[in-house]
């Protein structure tokens, strides 16, 4: 089992950054996938982005070019910088991990989760 905590959401306006941070506990971070899910009012939760542990990425087609996704292993720490917000990046976000050893990420299945933290863009 991972306990996850996610810090860093906000309110900011339309085309501004924020920067979202996860730290993992509880188990080896070492061989764990690291994901990022959204979701937005009134509709089902959806998979932004992941990254393994030897540095693959995997990002959904609306926020390539604008989310970047990072980790650090030696303080089992994952990063999501965001760029160019849109209000339609409002929702809340989730770290998610689970134990993967490809280098590209899955997009499913995650068995463990975050709380969640806010994040709402204004126009």
């Amino acid at each position: 089992q991972v306990q996850l905590v996610e810090s860093g959401g906000g309110l900011v306006q339309a085309g501004g950054s924020l920067r979202l941070s996860c730290v993992a506990s509880g188990r080896t971070f070492r061989n764990y996938a690291m994901g990022w899910f959204r979701q937005a009012p009134g509709k089902e939760r959806e998979f932004v982005t992941a990254i393994s542990w030897s540095g693959g990425t995997r990002y959904t087609d609306s926020v390539k070019g604008r989310f970047t996704i990072s980790r650090d292993n030696a303080k089992n720490m994952v990063y999501l910088q965001m760029d160019s917000l849109k209000p339609e990046d409002t929702a809340v976000y989730y770290c998610a991990a689970d134990f993967s050893i490809s280098y590209t990420p899955p997009s499913a299945p995650y068995n463990n989760w975050g709380k969640g933290t806010q994040v709402t863009v204004s126009s």
